[in-house]
Order: structure tokens, then sequence, then C-alpha cells
């Protein structure tokens, strides 16, 4: 078995994404990685496998950089590539399904020679099924299905069995029978998402991690021990020791051994170490890195006295090498001894480097030498380089342009240019219903020649369109803005090529019905990468994000019924649901805190208003009194007290006139007769 085992780390539970640009510009774009999903062969590193966005699997032969296999799954756009894993050297042929013609019995010596050459892939898909395929046949072999219900994180082959495990963002583990193709066990292994495993040496132990990380017996499925430390979901795993430290105790398969992992969004890498005395251990030690870690490969320690090589190449396309050996705990994170980078030289004009990414590296048979994967994920180059750790930063100068040219075939060597006429049709690629108008020849207008004069130097644009029969009044349009067509086009292209001076062009505007034409005219595949783009747009200032609602909610509208039929839509909008979700609860606590300050600054405002009023004078400057109110006023008393002596003579009769029975009555009303007219008339 190789002494040297390697992890492609990526980010757990988000989209898988590359750095790759389009075929035609892919030899002179520059981008950082971003976690390719890809793996070496256990075999001395023979063959290199990577996936790249669209779903296609290509194996690429590391001696000479050669294409070896290309395979597309049926469903490679829903079906993307998450995760890779070669068999182990020794690993048995998984059953054909399909066998063509008569098959006759091989002897054992083609047998011997079959399983000793197969190389079966392990790929694992975002809808959940895993498919092996045969690097040596070339072929799809079969395929895992029933054992997941999302997408899957991490794929491990068994050393010595044929079985594979398997995690997902279901939170179950599965073992499979890669003979039969069925489920053989499944188990709950967290209670998120599991998103890495290992096997133990002796194939025993397997160790599982998401938020924490969990060493599982394989034969009880129960767990032997937990790890807690990182604050992210972990994205590798992977033993660095086959023996313990301590030779003096016995060894159970597993109690001594040294085993490293890692996370998205952390710089360091934890060693930790399984021990029987203690349930729970902090890490023993931590390896420390620029950027978050994408691929690791290490040199496996089999005696005690070997340190432990290990090669990490992070986002930021920096490789950087350790060498330490594994004896106990270390408080202080660990530097790397050496970094390595890779940069162009510079062209004539332009004499500033730029960097090149490096994808992945591994370390050779013989641990003095490294096998480097750097470029982009369409054509990348893999170069074999001697290790020196003396120095402390290395920069390896490669004119990627020129290496690629000398490999690139030319098959067109002469071009010719077609030859239009007036009945000729000219078909303008694009989407459905998005098409030029053809203008119709005028009566009575002679055509143009296309002679020029000596003095002239070419012709217009317009007269190029005009022979093409293109209308030129319909291309040129008032104000210099694009038609409908013109901004499904230019979405279309902005989308693809990630423009951003395209897409603020056509996401900026403002009008509801160009919105509305442009996402029902946009073709189908473009949505999902528009919601990505949506999505992200919502994330900034206020003033984009009220444009980028008018998008949604006709994206949303339209499209639908295609959104209904996507098996992934959950994870695929989950962040623009969550991104959504927390801005609506904020919004009653907001329109409550608005309120109570409107209220605050009115009872503000109002009490500044009273103290800025100045004070009046109330007193009158002129009294003007009138002789005639008081003679009104005089014979208005009189001629109350006169209605008022009439109306009490009249009580007196009644009175006196009720019979000895009111006596009694009668005698109050008249030892009462002293009070003064005015005072009875205001008790009456």
């Amino acid at each position: 078995m190789t002494p040297h085992t390697h992890v492609g780390v990526r980010g757990a539970g988000a989209p898988i994404e590359h750095a790759e640009g389009r075929a035609s510009s892919a030899m002179a774009a520059v981008a950082a990685p971003v976690g390719a999903v890809c793996s070496f062969s256990p075999r001395d590193c023979r063959f290199f496998a990577i996936s790249s966005s669209d779903g296609r699997l290509r194996v690429w032969e590391t001696a000479n950089s050669r294409l070896q296999h290309e395979y597309v799954p049926s469903a490679h756009l829903s079906a993307a590539c998450t995760c890779l894993a070669w068999a182990p050297p020794g690993g048995r042929q998984p059953p054909n399904k399909v066998q063509d013609g008569p098959q006759r019995k091989k002897r054992k010596s083609e047998v011997a020679e079959v399983d000793r050459q197969l190389d079966i892939l392990a790929v694992g898909t975002a809808v959940g099924s895993i498919l092996l395929y045969s690097t040596i046949k070339g072929e799809l072999q079969s395929k895992l299905d029933g054992g997941h219900d999302s997408r899957v994180n991490c794929v491990r082959w068994h050393q010595d069995t044929c079985c594979l495990y398997s995690c997902s963002e279901d939170k179950h583990i599965v073992e499979w029978n890669t003979q039969t193709c069925k489920v053989k066990c499944k188990w709950k292994g967290d209670n998120s998402s599991v998103t890495s495993l290992c096997i133990s040496p002796d194939g025993k132990m397997l160790l599982s991690a998401g938020r924490t990380i969990k060493l599982w017996d394989l034969e009880t499925k129960e767990v032997y021990r937990h790890f807690t430390g990182h604050a992210t979901s972990v994205s590798s795993l992977t033993f660095t020791t086959v023996k313990p430290m301590n030779e003096n105790k016995p060894f159970d398969g597993i109690t001594g051994l040294y085993f490293l992992s890692g996370a998205i969004h952390d710089r360091l890498l934890s060693v930790w170490q399984v021990r029987s005395d203690r349930k729970e251990k902090n890490a023993v030690m931590s390896f420390t890195v620029t950027d978050e870690p994408i691929f690791i490969d290490l040199t496996v320690s089999e005696v005690k006295e070997e340190p432990v090589k290990l090669a990490v190449v992070c986002r930021d396309g920096q490789l950087h090498l350790f060498e330490h050996i594994l004896n106990g705990y270390c408080k202080k994170p660990l530097t790397s001894n050496c970094t390595i980078q890779i940069a162009t030289p510079g062209n004539d004009g332009d004499s500033t480097p730029k960097p090149v990414p490096i994808l992945a590296a591994a370390f050779c048979s013989d641990k003095q030498s490294l096998l480097l994967v750097y470029g982009n994920t369409l054509q990348p180059i893999i170069e074999k380089v001697s290790l020196n750790t003396m120095e402390s930063h290395i920069c390896l100068i490669r004119d990627i342009q020129k290496v690629l040219s000398l490999k690139t075939d030319v098959a067109l060597t002469k071009v010719k240019t077609p030859v239009v006429n007036s009945d000729t049709k000219v078909l303008v690629p694009g989407i459905p219903g998005h098409s030029t108008a053809v203008k119709t020849p005028a009566s009575g207008k002679e055509k143009k020649k296309n002679k020029r004069k000596p003095g002239e130097t070419g012709e217009s644009i317009e007269e190029r369109l005009e022979a093409l029969d293109i209308d030129v009044s319909k291309v040129k349009t008032p104000g210099g803005l694009p038609q409908t067509d013109s901004f499904a086009v230019l979405l279309v292209q902005g989308l693809e090529s990630n423009d951003a001076e395209i897409l603020n062009r056509v996401l900026n505007t403002r009008k509801d019905n160009v919105i509305k034409n442009t996402v029902s005219r946009m073709p189908i595949h473009a949505v999902i990468p528009l919601l990505h783009e949506l999505t992200k747009r919502l994330q900034g200032n206020p003033y984009s994000a009220s444009l980028m609602v008018r998008w949604l909610k006709s994206v949303f509208t339209i499209h639908a019924s295609y959104l209904s039929t996507l098996p992934d839509l959950i994870p695929q909008l989950g962040m623009l649901y969550q991104l959504m979700e927390s801005r609506v609860k904020t919004l009653q606590k907001l329109s409550r805190l608005h309120g109570r300050l409107f209220i605050l600054v009115t009872q503000v405002a109002a009490s500044e208003a009273v103290q800025n009023v100045t004070e009046m004078n109330q007193t009158a400057k002129l009294v003007y009194e009138d002789e005639s109110s008081e003679e009104e006023g005089s014979d208005d008393e009189m001629i109350a007290d006169k209605e008022s002596d009439e109306n009490w003579d009249e009580d007196e009769e009644k009175e006196e006139q009720s019979g000895e029975q009111d006596m009694t009555v009668e005698k109050e009303i008249n030892g009462d007769s002293d009070l003064e007219p005015g005072n009875e008339s205001e008790e009456e």
C-alpha cells in the first residue's frame, strides 16, 4: 500500500464551485481555486480525477498530463459530483449490470490480472446516488441508489472488503455492499449533516464528522469516542499514523493513533490522539495555514522516529509543507516549513507576474518529490517537482499559456469568408423568440453598389447591416437603450461570464414591464444562476435589495412550474429563504421601534416649540364700558323681582286651602317669609 494518503476538502453544505473559465479563455484565465472535487489514484498517483461544475468527470494521466477518460453522467446537470474516492489496490470488481454477447469462462490468470489492474472510482452526487466508474473499461459499472435522499458529502472505501461507506446531508451514514449494490447497514451519524468520513488503519473503526467528531465501532455501530473543538463543519479527516507511539502497551487497533481534521473557514488543522483513559480530549497540536484548506495530502508515519510530512493546498492557491514528529501535546500552533507559490513570468507589455492557483498536491512514493496540479479545472497542468525544505518560501515561474499552447493541436488551417448576397437569410443564435427583423427591399429604390470610390476608406456599419438584410432602424433604438430581447441576451451573457458591468446594466432597471418580459424570454437553464445572483445582491444595501425584489417576484411568478420540478430546490434556494425569513422577522421589531421613536421625537419637538414661544402680556390696553347696559340690567332686575312676588302670592293661596293636615308645612313657609324676594326667586 502506498504510504501516504490524500483528502480533498470542500465546503460542507454549500454548492460545489470551481475556478474555471470558458474553453476559449481557459488558457489565459487565472483564478483562485475554490475547492475543486479531485483525488489522486492510490497506485503511485498514476491518475488524477477531477470534476467540474458542468458535471463532467475527467481522469488525467499524471505522467504526461494527458486526458485519459471523460465521463458525463446522464443527469449531470442536476446530479453534480460532490465527492470522489478511488478504490484501494486489490479491491474487488463490482458486478456488470449488462452483459454483451456470450461470455466465455475466463482463466484464473486473466481474472487476477483484471483484479490487479482494475481502478474503481466512487462518485457521490448531489441527489444522493453514488456512481461506480471503471477507469480501465472507461464506463459506468453500477449505481448505488436508495441509501440517501440528499447530497452525498463523502465516500470512503474499506481497505480489505468491498464495502463502501458514505455520509450525507440527511444525517445518516450508509454501509454499501458493492457486490450486490445494496445497503448493508444505515444508521444516524449526527444531529446535523455528516460531512466527512475516515476508516482506521486496521479497518475496525470509522471516524465521522459534522460539527463534532465521532469514532464508531464498525462491528457494533456504537460510538467509541467523542471529539470536539471545531466551530464549523469538519471537511476532512485522515489518520496520520498506523501504529501507536508507545510500543510498551498492547495495541487494540486504535488507542494511541493520531488523526488530522480540518474545517471550513478555519485556518487551523487540528491533530487528535485517541486515548482509552479519557473519553473526551482536545486537540494535541495544530498546524496554521494562510487560508481555508481545500486539499490535504500526507505521508503516513509507520515508526515512532519518522516525521509526518503534510502538504496543504489553501483556497488562496498556496501550498504549505509541514514536517513534524508526533510525540504528544504541543501548545503553540506549528507554522509551515516551506510555502510554494506559482506565478506567470509576465507579458512583454505587462511585466507584473500573475499568480497561478494550485489545485492539488500529492507526495510521490519516494517522499522527496511532489506532484503539483495547477492552472484551471478544464485543462490542469500536472508537474513533478523536487522538495527543497531549506527555503521558507519558493515561487515557481511557469508560463501556462505556452505550456497549454504546445499541447493544443490546431485543426483549422484555412479560414474562408462566406459570400453574402441578397437572398441570404441570417439566423442569429440566442434564445427562443429572439430573432432579427428582416428588412424587405423597398420598390423603386436601386440597390447600392458595393464598389467604393478611390477616396473612400471603407463601408460603414450601416452599409454592412444593409448587406446582411438587417433593418438598421430596428437595431438603432431611441436613447441607445437595449430592447427586451437584448436584455434577455445580455442577462444570459452576464450570468455565464459573471460580468458585473453587464449584470448591473440589466438588473438596475426599474420598469416592471421590461423586467417581466426579460424574465419570460430568458432560457430555463439560466433561472437558477439568476436566483443565485439575486440572492448575492440582496445582501447588499437596501437600494439594491429593493430592485432585486422586483426581479424575484417576476421569476417566481413566471417560472414557478419549472422550479417546482427541481429535485434539489430546497438546497438551491435555502440561502434565499433564510435571508428573506430573517428580514421578515426583524420587520415587526423595527416597526415597533419606529413607532416609539416617532412618539419620542414628536414629544421632544412639541416641548421645544412650547419653550421657544415668548410670554404674551394678557393685560387689556383699552376697556370700553357702555352706560345703557347698566340701565337695562336694573330694569331686568325689577321685572324679575316683580314676577317672583306674584308667584309667591299664588303659592300662599294654594297652601291656605290645603286644610288642617298641612298646618305644619304652612307654618314652616310663614317662618321663612322674612327672606328677601331676590333669594326666594333663586330657590324657586
